[in-house]
């Protein structure tokens, strides 16, 4: 996650300001781990009880997933959206607040068990991420049990920054945890 923060803050060192397009541009395909990372937060956070949360979550994660099969290396965002600039000066400032806690989280995650963050491993965990996303209108019905399918996308957000299989492993026992619950509650 370092590595994520150094790039970005050494991103237009002569400009300014910056845009939304330079700092995607300085992450590349890594940029898909944070957004869903981000929808992930959102989910396990009480707003997630929020009506229309989790399918505006699901939706979001389904346009821009759903870009990675078709070969992009950075999600797209509308043309308005990445023109957006921010001043360099917040963009280091922020970085610097987040990074004693992306250190302690970089201890704990590593680069592991690549099978299942690399090549065919990436699209199968993208695919399990549409999946969830694709069932997240169903989760509006009970309050709160988007919790669950959170919790995975932060795993599965989390394993494809840092490339960490062994973490993308627990994101996946949560992903088949979900529909055994289900089935018990209902029985």
């Amino acid at each position: 996650m370092e590595q994520l923060l150094d790039l970005m803050g050494e991103v237009g060192q002569e400009k300014p300001r910056l845009s939304i397009a330079e700092m995607l541009d300085s992450v590349g395909r890594r940029s898909f781990g944070p957004l869903v990372l981000l929808v992930g937060l959102l989910l396990v956070t009480p707003l997630s009880g929020i009506p229309g949360m989790p399918t505006t979550m699901g939706l979001l994660m389904l346009l821009t997933l759903g870009q990675i099969f078709l070969g992009r290396q950075s999600f797209w965002l509308p043309a308005w959206l990445v023109r957006r600039e921010i001043r360099r000066e917040r963009l280091l400032r922020g970085l610097q607040l987040i990074r004693p806690a992306a250190r302690r989280i970089d201890r704990l995650i590593r680069p592991r068990i690549l099978v299942l963050v690399s090549g065919p491993g990436f699209y199968v965990m993208a695919l399990a991420c549409m999946v969830i996303a694709f069932v997240m209108p169903a989760t509006e019905l009970v309050p709160f049990s988007s919790s669950l399918a959170g919790l995975a996308l932060v795993g599965f957000g989390l394993a494809m920054i840092s490339r960490d299989g062994l973490l993308a492993l627990m994101a996946w026992c949560l992903v088949l945890s979900g529909p055994v619950m289900v089935v018990e509650n209902l029985a």
